[in-house]
């Protein structure tokens, strides 16, 4: 079976599974994720591959990780992330990235990030819903944090955690690479 037959196969068994454990009709879950009814039956019947987005609004309705929506294991109790399985969302061709290190449910999703900031570069962020925590700790050079407007330098050695509920930035304005772990924790709202 190829890597694309077993994420769609994957992807078709946990949405199914966590729309059933959220006690979601597919009418319902499709008016919450903003897709058609007709997406989620192919996804459910592993009939189509959709795109990132459509992942993405489909575990923020669920209120899951895509790391969850794309396990392939079932239900172990640890689990172990070999670099090679660590997935990249963004990046910039100056070396910017941000990694998806590893991601769980605790009740809902809860994900560890590995972020580059070159200097010169920044990434915004729409706010997530209400309750969402994000904490983050700088390991190399400073990061501008601006959450709400608001400039916050975090230096390397130091954390700091904020309410992810307002628009809020991640850039590089000094002149050396930026290196963070950040997590991030969104509450489950049915």
């Amino acid at each position: 079976m190829s890597d694309l037959e077993l994420l769609t196969q994957s992807l078709a068994r946990n949405v199914k599974r966590w729309r059933t454990e959220r006690g979601f009709t597919l009418d319902a879950l499709a008016t919450r994720a903003g897709v058609s009814r007709g997406m989620l039956i192919q996804i459910e019947q592993a009939r189509t591959n959709p795109s990132v987005g459509t992942v993405v609004k489909i575990g923020d309705a669920l209120g899951v990780s895509i790391t969850t929506l794309l396990d392939y294991e079932s239900g172990p109790k640890v689990r172990i992330v070999p670099p090679e399985q660590v997935v990249r969302l963004w990046s910039t061709e100056q070396g910017s990235y941000s990694a998806l290190l590893a991601g769980t449910e605790a009740p809902g999703p809860l994900e560890m990030w590995e972020w580059r900031l070159m200097p010169g570069d920044a990434s915004a962020s729409d706010p997530h819903p209400a309750g969402t925590i994000e904490l983050l700790h700088v390991t190399h050079g400073t990061l501008t944090l601006v959450v709400d407007g608001v400039d916050h330098p975090v230096p390397a050695g130091h954390s700091a955690s904020f309410e992810a509920n307002a628009p809020h930035t991640y850039g590089n304005r000094g002149a050396e690479p930026v290196v963070m772990t950040m997590a991030i924790s969104v509450p489950f709202d049915r």
